[in-house]
């Protein structure tokens, strides 16, 4: 099966409102090469008995697994471009859907616990090591997808093979207010499964490309509130995270958008810095707005996202 690759900068020649199905499917002339790679979907079973939709792309030739992991909002869908890429470089990778989110229907923006989160994670990585043969996997993970990977190795470091963490939300510059943070612990008590605001439901936040702020705005998978229950997971997932220090260093890559409004990128960079694993790098970005995969610099983004891997890959 054929993924969807959505539209980037000046991929048409002129500016009109598209359907939403045109929206979803286009594929500019300049990114046919990514038609030649393809995505299986697939069903995972998650520990408690949970089916979440994910997409694999197989390599030919397997160098290497990589388990993709998106932000609180968005889907597998939106970083299509970059599977097909490190795909097409040999790397086997899985993108799944999130409890919730993407195409997964059931319990809409929910979880229970923070340990449902991780155990959820671990099911995803311990699928892609049966798939693929390959003992540990690179953990890649985007916005609050960034977050979660950091916890996956805290939680269990022997089978990360590298950790790349693009854009993380681990010290975020908008969040829910504390009265809306207090209502949502009172809610914990008796209502869970109450729906909140995820409060970045502006498209200009991610991005500044037209054809890309269009696709989010008419973007029908994607969430826009999340339950009490799971904000209050995430919020305990950032304990597991500061704990990374303590774990086995692997190689690490950190990669930001220098044009941001959704991250402290000065935080985050300060915190991998006093981690001081020996192999680690940082990327900044500098046309690019918090999603790197649809901005100016997406192809640089791209190339250095492989280069990463297959330079931790080889060593």
């Amino acid at each position: 099966m054929i993924g969807s690759l959505l539209p980037t900068a000046n991929s048409l020649p002129e500016r009109r409102t598209r359907t939403k199905a045109e929206a979803c499917s286009f594929v500019p002339s300049h990114l046919a090469w990514l038609t030649m790679t393809s995505y299986e979907e697939q069903r995972i079973t998650l520990p408690d008995g949970y089916e979440a939709y994910a997409r694999l792309y197989p390599a030919a030739t397997c160098r290497g697994a990589v388990l993709y992991f998106h932000g609180i909002q968005s889907h597998c869908g939106w970083y299509d471009a970059s599977a097909k890429r490190m795909q097409a470089a040999g790397f086997t990778v899985l993108v799944p859907d999130r409890r919730g989110s993407g195409r997964n229907t059931l319990d809409r923006g929910h979880a229970d616990s923070v340990q449902q989160l991780l155990d959820d994670g671990l099911a995803c990585a311990d699928h892609l090591r049966d798939i693929t043969q390959h003992p540990r996997v690179h953990l890649a993970g985007i916005s609050w997808g960034g977050k979660l990977v950091a916890a996956l190795h805290a939680t269990r470091p022997e089978t990360t093979a590298s950790l790349c963490m693009i854009t993380p939300g681990i010290f975020p510059l908008v969040g829910v207010s504390k009265t809306e943070m207090f209502r949502i612990g009172m809610s914990m008590v008796s209502a869970p499964h109450k729906h909140y605001d995820i409060p970045l439901n502006d498209p200009t936040m991610f991005t500044a490309v037209p054809e890309w702020i269009e696709f989010l705005e008419n973007d029908p998978h994607q969430i826009h509130q999340a339950t009490a229950g799971f904000f209050l997971a995430s919020r305990r997932m950032d304990k597991i995270v500061a704990k990374l220090g303590r774990a086995t260093p692997v190689p690490l890559h950190l990669m930001l958008a220098a044009d941001e409004c959704i991250i402290d990128n000065d935080k985050t960079t300060d915190f991998v810095r006093k981690l001081r694993w020996p192999d680690t790098g940082i990327t900044t970005y500098e046309n690019s707005r918090h999603t790197l995969e649809f901005d100016p610099d997406h192809e640089q983004f791209f190339a250095d996202l492989v280069t990463w891997l297959e330079k931790v890959s080889s060593a």
